[in-house]
């Protein structure tokens, strides 16, 4: 891919731009249509490369303020088929990085300055802004990464036309100039590169039971249909899930007398299910199976009176819901300093439990410790760690090693998602979480040839497209998948809506 170039239409922005952004010369591509279209034609006969349009434009939108920035997500023009650009929001955020303010949406290029009705039609089909050079520039990249950042002279508010204009295009200048470390980190993480996708990846058998329970709810019941806490740890499910009829609330006392509630995956206590049952609430349990196994286990050692040492995260929903089970025979220890300072009352009747969503490495430690500690200890006869989580942290491992970033898709309340990062990074991997693409930070995928994406448990599979897209939009992008192993559980859905 050929080198980097910034193209700045007017003289004035070539001049508050400088003459180089990070490594990309600033070039001055003339402005309108025809000198545009000329400069395109030159830097495409070279080859696909990097090109960034800058400099000022005006506002469609009433929400846009002089000196605001717009970036593109997508350019228009009469004619022409838009172009999307899937780097937007994350140039959007390191600018936003620098203090600026920024909008994220289609900018429309016309083939000569429109004002007055014209003006509003554009914003009436969604255009930010307008310019007259940026839908010819993007035949310039030749394909390559693509990206536009105006900003705002005129608006609704404050016309072209007006006495003011001049002020508020030196103040637009100006912004431009305070946007161009940003800038430089677009160009600098422009590039080719290698994704390794971790297999298996995103929704479980758990997760996948969880969401159709819902589904099924809605379908037989009609909305709405209530769920205690979130189904699955997941914002952009449970949004989905909303946008059908699903209404989530904290607890059951929330939900109407007599409507139908649907429990989530990660299981609730008897107190939830009496409580639920004294408002005449229709329950759909779609706790998943393998937490419900570990809370029959922890019921069992309960009754024969022996302390159950709760590996797990006491703030996390799944252990909440087990604690629930015998709260008073239950210790949670959440850290190896803590399996080194629990005791029972009887040191011979102890027994074990361990949260489904743990890092398989961390269980160990403390379950290793508690052994040692007490010779009596009682241990799950299959491992309560779920398949799903122990599979997706082996995927991890396998690719932790090949790559220079490893990025986890998954909502920031989601222990699987929160354990991969720790994982991957124990193995020596510069790993993030991000809850969607946009979250990706440019100036840390600068100089990463290499990069691996994994999502949680509870993370939809389209949510990984879209952190490919995004670095498409970088540049090219070869996929290769890495399979620790397949998975092929499935899970009956609650008797309730089979």
């Amino acid at each position: 891919m050929r080198p980097a170039v910034v193209c700045a239409p007017l003289r004035v922005e070539r001049r508050a731009l400088g003459r180089h952004v990070g490594r990309a010369a600033v070039a001055r591509s003339g402005p309108g249509p025809a000198r545009s279209g000329a400069t395109a034609r030159r830097l495409a006969a070279a080859g696909p490369r990097p090109v960034l349009v800058a400099g000022v434009a005006g506002g469609l939108d009433a929400a846009l303020a002089p000196g605001d920035l717009v970036v593109a997500d997508e350019v228009r023009a009469e004619g022409r088929a838009p172009v999307p650009v899937p780097s937007a929001t994350a140039l959007a955020a390191a600018l936003r990085a620098l203090g600026l303010t920024v909008h994220v949406g289609p900018v429309h290029s016309a083939r000569r300055p429109v004002v007055g009705a014209r003006r509003r039609a554009l914003a009436a089909q969604g255009a930010l802004a307008v310019d007259t050079e940026s839908a010819w520039l993007a035949a310039g990249a030749a394909g390559g990464p693509f990206a536009v950042v105006r900003a705002v002279v005129d608006t609704p508010a404050a016309p072209l036309v007006h006495p003011g204009t001049v002020r508020r295009g030196v103040a637009a200048l100006r912004v431009l100039r305070r946007s161009v470390p940003a800038l430089a980190t677009w160009v600098a993480a422009c590039g080719a590169r290698e994704v390794l996708l971790a297999e298996p990846r995103s929704f479980c058998a758990g997760v996948d039971r969880a969401i159709a329970t819902v589904e099924r709810a809605l379908e037989r019941h009609g909305p709405p249909v209530y769920v205690r806490r979130q189904i699955v740890h997941n914002g952009h499910v449970v949004a989905d899930l909303e946008r059908r009829g699903a209404v989530f609330v904290r607890e059951v006392d929330e939900v109407p007398p007599g409507s139908v509630v649907v429990l989530a995956a990660h299981g609730v206590a008897p107190a939830v299910r009496a409580a639920a049952s004294a408002r005449r609430l229709a329950v759909v349990d779609a706790t998943c199976p393998l937490v419900a196994k570990v809370h029959a286990g922890v019921r069992r050692q309960a009754e024969r009176d022996a302390t159950v040492f709760l590996i797990g995260h006491a703030d996390h929903e799944e252990v909440e819901g087990t604690l629930g089970e015998a709260p008073e025979r239950v210790v949670v220890v959440g850290s190896v300093a803590e399996a080194e300072a629990v005791s029972a009352p009887d040191p011979h009747r102890v027994a074990s439990a361990v949260q489904t969503t743990l890092a398989l490495d961390e269980a160990e430690s403390i379950a290793a410790v508690l052994r040692r500690r007490f010779p009596a200890l009682v241990e799950p006869r299959s491992a309560d760690i779920c398949y799903a989580t122990t599979n997706r942290q082996a995927a991890v491992r396998a690719v932790a090693a090949e790559a220079d970033r490893l990025v986890v898709v998954g909502s920031p309340n989601s222990s699987n998602s929160v354990r991969l990062v720790e994982v991957a990074a124990r193995a020596g991997a510069d790993a993030r979480r991000v809850d969607h693409a946009d979250e990706l930070d440019l100036a840390w995928l600068a100089g990463a040839p290499r990069v691996a994406v994994t999502a949680g448990a509870s993370a939809p599979d389209r949510l990984v497209d879209g952190v490919v897209d995004l670095l498409r939009g970088l540049g090219p992008v070869t996929v290769t998948p890495r399979s620790a192993t397949t998975e092929d559980v499935r899970f009956t859905l609650p008797k309730e809506v089979s």
